[in-house]
């Protein structure tokens, strides 16, 4: 299988959003590294914001907040704390069960990591773990005849910071319960200590060509694609968007 590979840099929580929505209608097989600037919070399609995050945090750290195209809880992208990836093909490319494309696309990112030295795992529906801790959740929608699964995988983790932006009780950002969230999530650096992003990028595009066989060659969005990113720009950064739930 042959896929572009598009290693981006850091963008802003609306443009990101539109460029996986654009990849997503035209379904050139793809998979994209990508970094939030400022960090960010992104919703899941069917989550209310105004239940889900502290806005006035948010405006307070500097933090975007944007709804995404796929269902899931609220995540933090934290600027220096995660790789984001997204992978886009058609949906005849994949297995016909979501649970199996999962699996697939999970496996080979868990396969990747291997070779920095981590013993990960697909676990769940969509979570890949270290030594049974979260290190990577992902998200997937099926549209236009196409797949976009898009996901995190944390480099380090601040769930203080994290639980500061989210809307959650007072009882809920005790020391014991962050604790716990502490103990149950993991990153990179954790268990490892400090890798380039580099290296990390070249493990998962490894376990993509190992696990599935892909072959890649790097290129750029196409011209139609940017010129719908930047039409779905404006739609990510608008109230109605944002707060449509």
């Amino acid at each position: 299988m042959k896929f572009r590979l598009i290693i981006d840099g850091y963008r802003n929580a609306y443009e990101n959003m539109a460029i996986d929505e654009a990849l997503l209608f035209y379904g050139k097989p793809t998979i994209r590294f990508y970094k939030w600037r400022p960090s960010a919070i992104s919703i899941g399609y069917f989550q209310s914001i105004c239940e889900e995050v502290n806005l006035e945090e948010c405006k307070k750290q500097g933090v975007d907040v944007v709804r995404r195209i796929t269902g899931g809880g609220a995540v933090y992208h934290d600027e220096y704390g995660e790789i984001t990836y997204s992978f886009v093909c058609p949906k005849n490319m994949l297995p016909e069960k979501i649970l199996d494309s999962y699996k697939l696309i999970c496996s080979s990112i868990a396969y990747g990591l291997h070779f920095l030295g981590l013993e990960a795992k697909h676990a769940g529906i969509n979570d890949i773990v270290v030594n049974n801790k979260k290190i990577s959740g992902s998200a997937q929608t099926r549209r236009h005849e196409n797949v976009l699964q898009h996901g995190t995988v944390l480099l380090k983790v601040d769930v203080r910071k994290m639980f500061s932006l989210l809307k959650v009780g007072e009882e809920k950002i005790s020391d014991k319960v962050i604790k716990n969230i502490e103990e149950r999530v993991t990153s990179i650096e954790k268990e490892i200590g400090k890798v380039k992003e580099e290296e990390v990028i070249e493990a998962i595009k490894k376990g993509f060509e190992e696990g599935m066989g892909i072959e890649f060659h790097e290129e750029g969005l196409t011209k139609e694609e940017m010129k719908l990113a930047e039409k779905l720009r404006r739609k990510y950064e608008s109230k109605e968007w944002n707060f449509k739930r």
